[in-house]
This record gives structure tokens, C-alpha cells and sequence, in this order.
């Protein structure tokens, strides 16, 4: 499994380690790799302790409007309706002062 973590500089010459949810755990050290090695420890100890990891998914809902695509696929009169269509667009391109 891999976290993202930020390592930044803090003052008197030091670095903190720091995971995001559900890992929100700081841990310090001298340098980058002593920090990380000590957020890495903190991580463990709470997993040895019971903590669980899992993934949850979820189904995404259908788009509202869903049940309504394709809807005039077999109506014959439709084909018309996108000349229509078509035709006035043209217009509208072809004359500014139609909104």
C-alpha cells in the first residue's frame, strides 16, 4: 500500500512527516528520512494495534438524465425534427442579431 505524505523543513534545522486520512499522524525527526521512518513506526503501531485497512466501492448513481437517452431512436419523425434543428442554428449563425 502506498499514502502520500508531506515532508517539510520546520525550525531549528528540522523535518515533519505527515499523512493525510485516515493516517493523520506527525511525526519529527533531524532529517527527511528520520521523519519518515518515524511517521512509518507511528503508522504501524496503530495497525498492530487492531486498525484495519480497507477500500470501500462505491457504485457511482446514474447520470439523472439517463433514463432518457435514446428515446426517440426508433421514432420516425425524429430525422426531421434534426433538419429543423439544423436549419435555424444555421440561421442563427448567419444573423448576429439573433441571440
Amino acid at each position: 500500500m502506498q499514502i502520500p505524505v508531506l515532508i517539510e523543513r520546520i525550525a531549528r534545522n528540522g523535518y515533519r512527516a505527515r499523512g493525510g486520512e485516515p493516517f493523520a499522524v506527525t511525526a519529527r525527526g533531524a532529517t527527511p528520512e528520520k521523519a519518515l521512518a518515524r511517521l512509518r513506526s507511528k503508522i504501524e503501531s496503530r495497525v498492530k494495534k487492531g486498525g484495519a485497512i480497507v477500500t470501500l466501492e462505491l457504485t457511482p448513481a446514474p447520470h439523472p438524465l439517463a433514463e432518457f437517452a435514446g428515446m426517440f431512436k426508433d421514432d420516425p419523425d425524429f430525422e426531421d425534427v434534426l433538419k429543423i434543428i439544423a436549419a435555424n442554428r444555421q440561421k442563427m449563425d448567419a444573423d448576429p442579431s439573433i441571440p
